[in-house]
């Protein structure tokens, strides 16, 4: 990132204090400083993540820039300032900024975008300080600041056995002029204290000792509570509704209509619209959603709302399309792939199919709204806050100077918190009632109301040649849309083995959709990886070749290297045939794979893909008993982010929980559509994995490589649906070509 002299700049408010120039002392007051941040990712203005302020006592305070979701950027983007501004960790405190684009530029939490954005800027923001600080206590002692050093938030002149702590000069800093960041020395990394060293989240304290952190947990003086009913059809709208006998309840406040609006715009928030619905408000959350329960709408449900908005019918359709000439061509390389596949030794086909699946946040979706004398306050978990706040402006016509955010830390958010819907009903509510609102949604309300991960169908062919190589691959990729264009988060590009095999192609049809659909962790990757390592698998076992082995042979083609997504920004561009080499072998070794005698029903299966600029290669252990019971006894990850894992404990947390996420998509999760409203209710039909179903055993292994860190959220995942079903085969002879394996008779043991 391209970073200037002023892009090293105020500190927001602290708690109690005023607003400080990076390294100003508690008591000064605000410095104008413009922002003039580089250019990167999106090609907007951006600005550093976070900055710091120094307290006479020597603490330091680092602001925290992006929303909190439970991946750790609230711990890991201050210890990457903190590192280089030379401090122990232990005199560190972290606060979490508000919404302020013009100080901390863009302030959103997702695709594995944290650490490569942050990396190189948000270090010269700690070296920056280090700079002044050193050229501060130089001055106050009349000799050369190359004679000095700093450590543990201290400067000092070994020559005159001299030091002074950070707060002591802190002040006499901010005198100084700034230097060009990307002129300050940064550390070598052999000597570092806090990046590389595993540290606890800074809210794990709050955590489990129950303190009020999360979106769901604000609270604010005469707080109302409110609950949204919307048409469980996509774009309902109310007819009519019994909202005299609702307000007569006890408890209730109020109760009225809120009509759909939509207007242009959009972006990381859906859709700029909110819903039709009915807003019922009460003194506690119980009462409005106990009144809810006597709720009689009568709702126009429009187009989607007929039985060809169906599952069932999907599936008849997409199996009609594949047998038709496909749409439009998304990708073609090398020759002519139907010549390819009929001069084949062994050609074989597949069809693959995988669900809707709901986010499934532990923390509903919710949002604390307070309007008054023209102005609104937000309290939100969004993982998106500046489009939430964009939206909330068009729609309701409040001037967006106007709407102050604040960010409170998320229960989970995958993706599913990008899309500010409840945001919107919540600045709607309390807009109309003039009061401070909470909205929460019921379970039901989220999986009926999510932008649900798409389903899919993929109608495969891939053949072999008479010394088990791989030559031609087709696929006719059946997906949702109309009029050519994709429906949100639909779309699927040419990925892995383009350009790895002489003969590729992939196409598409669509089938128009209502429902609304969004991105989950790993967009895109999280349903794609499933299909093409599976059948990867079926060909390796075609051409009778290990499975590993056949896939190291494509990697080693001398074709051009396969491209996939690297993620927001493209950080990293496409995969490298050679860190997926490295990753796969490392898994491979650390596995024994192909050294085992296993038990009758069990298996192992193999897995590699790449995403948001990480390779991750996994293998999974796993045990069939005669019901189909399955246990996953040991899942061995081998993963390449770059040269540095900040936080390793952290890093090691979020492999395990990719793990678990995705071992719930390929068991048992799915959200089945029936005239245009999901069947699921809740986590009774869209199940977690509970703690006895996790494996006792994930091995987690980091190949670094000279290359920038990436991130992390969500390269994990992908790789484990794969590796979970072509270990299936592997112990039972099975091969699942739809998930969830629950629709095959399979369940956990």
């Amino acid at each position: 990132m391209s970073i200037n002299r002023r892009s090293f700049l105020q500190l927001s408010a602290i708690a109690g204090g005023g607003f400080l120039l990076g390294l100003f002392p508690e008591a000064e007051a605000e410095a104008k400083v413009p922002v003039q941040g580089g250019r990167q990712g999106f090609g907007r203005q951006l600005s550093p993540q976070a900055y710091i302020s120094i307290a006479a006592n020597g603490i330091i305070t680092i602001m925290a820039g992006n929303p909190e979701i439970g991946q750790g950027v609230k711990t890991m983007l201050p210890m990457l300032i903190a590192e280089e501004l030379d401090v122990d960790w232990k005199q560190v405190r972290v606060k979490q900024a508000g919404l302020n684009p013009e100080k901390y530029g863009m302030q959103f939490t997702g695709g594995s975008f944290a650490t490569p954005m942050n990396w190189d800027p948000l270090r010269r923001v700690g070296a920056t300080g280090r700079h002044l600080l050193v050229l501060a206590a130089a001055q106050a002692w009349g000799v050369p600041p190359a004679e000095c050093t700093t450590e543990s938030g201290r400067v000092f002149h070994k020559a005159t056995n001299k030091s002074i702590g950070y707060g002591e000069i802190a002040a006499r800093a901010t005198a100084l002029p700034l230097p060009n960041p990307t002129d300050v020395k940064l550390k070598d990394p052999k000597n570092y204290k806090i990046i590389g060293h595993s540290k606890g989240g800074v809210d794990v304290p709050d955590i489990v000792t129950g303190k009020p952190i999360f979106g769901i947990d604000v609270s604010l003086p005469g707080m109302l509570y409110a609950v949204f009913q919307k048409c469980p059809v996509t774009g309902g709208s109310v007819v009519s509704a019994n909202l005299t006998e609702i307000k007569k309840l006890p408890g209730v406040k109020n109760a009225f209509v809120i009509e759909g609006k939509e207007a242009p715009g959009g972006g990381f928030g859906g859709p700029n619209r909110v819903e039709s619905g009915v807003a019922i408000v009460a003194t506690n959350w119980w009462a409005a959603q106990s009144a809810r329960e006597k709720l009689k709408v009568t709702w126009k449900e429009g187009r989607w709302g007929d039985a060809s908005h169906s599952s069932s019918v999907f599936a008849k359709r997409a199996a009609e399309l594949s047998i038709q000439a496909p749409a439009r061509t998304l990708g073609h390389d090398g020759g002519e792939v139907e010549a390819a596949l009929k001069a084949c030794k062994t050609v074989v086909e597949g069809a693959y199919s995988y669900p809707f699946l709901a986010h499934g946040t532990l923390e509903p979706q919710n949002c604390t709204a307070d309007y008054k004398a023209g102005k609104l306050e937000i309290w939100s978990n969004s993982q998106a806050p500046g489009s939430g706040r964009g939206m909330i402006s068009s729609l309701l016509n409040i001037p967006e100077a106007d709407i102050t955010i604040h960010m409170v830390r998320a229960g989970g958010g995958f993706g599913r918190r990008f899309y500010n819907d409840f945001l919107v009903e919540a600045a709607a509510i309390s807009k109309t009632m003039g009061a401070p609102v909470k909205l929460i949604w019921s379970r039901e309300d989220d999986m009926a109301h999510d932008w649900y991960r798409p389903g899919g169908f993929h109608f495969l062919k891939g053949g072999v040649d008479e010394n088990g190589k791989l030559i031609a691959w087709d696929d006719h990729f059946v997906s949702f849309g109309e009029g050519g264009r994709f429906a949100s988060e639909c779309a699927l590009g040419p990925g892995f083995p383009v350009g790895l095999i002489p003969n590729y192609g992939m196409h598409t049809s669509l089938i128009p959709l209502g429902a609304k659909t969004g991105a989950m962790r790993a967009p895109g990757d999280n349903a794609y990886a499933f299909v093409i390592q599976s059948f990867i698998d079926e060909l390796a076992h075609a051409a009778g070749k290990d499975p590993v082995a056949f896939r190291l042979e494509l990697l080693n083609s001398p074709q051009a290297p396969a491209q996939g997504n690297p993620g927001f920004g493209g950080f990293g561009g496409g995969m490298s045939n050679g860190r997926m080499r490295d990753v796969l072998n490392l898994v491979v070794e650390k596995s024994g794979w192909g050294k085992k005698t296993l038990p009758k029903g069990t298996g192992m299966g193999v897995a590699f893909h790449f995403s948001h600029s990480g390779h991750f290669a996994e293998v999974v252990q796993l045990r069939v008993n005669a019901k189909k019971q399955v246990r996953v006894e040991h899942v061995w990850v081998a993963g390449d982010i770059g040269s540095t894992i900040v936080n390793p404990a952290a890093a090691e947390s979020m492999v395990h929980g990719a793990i678990i996420d995705g071992l719930g998509a390929v068991m048992s999760q799915e959200i089945t559509l029936e005239n245009g409203r999901a069947k699921q209710t809740n986590f009774h039909e869209h199940p977690m994995v509970r703690m006895h179903q996790a494996p006792p055993v994930i091995d987690v292994y980091f190949n670094k490589t000279n290359n920038a860190p990436s991130g992390l959220g969500e390269p994990p995942l992908p790789p484990i649906l794969p590796a979970v079903c072509n270990a299936i085969f592997a112990a039972t002879g099975d091969r699942v070509r739809s998930l969830p394996l629950t629709k095959h008779g399979y369940d956990w043991a």
